[in-house]
């Protein structure tokens, strides 16, 4: 399917004195790497690999095969269409979506995209959950307790702010996560300094976001400038949905705006404490 037995036979040949966990990492990158430039992927979505470099971003979030990932608010299911692939054949994939009953039109068809998308035991994907995640007002337990290997969250904190669900959100991820397991984050950034409020732009600052998760109990183990933009000016009349994917003005300075290409973000890696 994704030519895993060549790729193994390429570590392999790279020699002996590489350590076990080291092959198991290049494999698990260049696995992921074959995946997110699959055919079960359309050109768009693939297109946005320049920009959001997937295979690195999950690779600096140490995703194993046989683990139990959770992702948060995967919209139309970009990361979804690698991850589950990925964990097909030893791990578990669940996904949180909306209120299947709410009243905002876009939820409804967002939930639907990516449930067609995302069929679990299909040819792509393996075993596939679906929690409800609709802040502020809907958020069913998400995992049972110490029991999720990863928690995954893109660009979706300043919808966590915006609902005044911040601290709300990031207890849920440290209740579901195994001790020792990691939390992914990756948010739009603004510039240090500046005061952006994240509800209007999209924008968050990164020493607060990294302070507030601490405060919450999680080790901040690292960051990573995988998803760095240093093109992005940060003070876009539509905030971050001026840029594409989104290009709000729709044709008014599109040039431009597709020249800066997708926002800066910040890659942040969590871990929750042992003890």
């Amino acid at each position: 399917m994704f030519k895993e037995l060549s790729l193994l036979i390429l570590i392999l040949s790279l020699g002996g004195c590489a350590s076990h966990h080291k092959m198991s990492s290049v494999y698990s990158n260049m696995f992921l790497k074959n995946i997110s430039e699959g055919e079960h992927r359309s050109e768009e979505n693939k297109q946005r690999n320049v920009c959001r470099n997937p295979s690195e971003t999950l690779s600096f979030f140490d995703i194993k095969t046989d683990m139990h990932v959770l992702e948060i608010s995967p919209g139309g299911g970009w990361y979804s269409e690698i991850l589950g692939p990925f964990l097909k054949k030893k791990g578990q994939l669940t996904l949180t979506v909306f209120d299947d009953n709410s009243p905002v039109g876009y939820k409804v068809r967002l939930n639907k995209v990516l449930r067609e998308k995302v069929k679990p035991n299909s040819e792509y994907y393996g075993e596939v959950n679906f929690k409800t995640f609709d802040l502020p007002d809907e958020m069913e337990p998400l995992a049972k307790e110490n029991s999720v290997d990863r928690v995954l969250t893109f660009r979706n904190t300043h919808s966590f702010m915006r609902a005044k669900s911040l601290t709300r959100a990031y207890q849920e991820f440290f209740r579901v996560l195994k001790p020792g397991g990691i939390l992914g984050v990756v948010q739009h950034r603004s510039r240090p300094g500046t005061d952006l409020d994240p509800r209007k732009t999209g924008y968050v600052n990164e020493a607060f976001l990294i302070k507030a998760i601490e405060d919450l109990g999680f080790e901040f183990v690292a960051k990573s400038e995988i998803n760095a933009n240093e093109l992005d000016t940060h003070n876009h009349p539509e905030g971050v949905w001026t840029l594409p994917p989104s290009l709000r003005l729709k044709e008014k300075n599109r040039s431009k705006y597709l020249a800066i290409g997708e926002t800066d973000r910040m890659t942040l890696k969590f871990r929750k404490p042992l003890k």
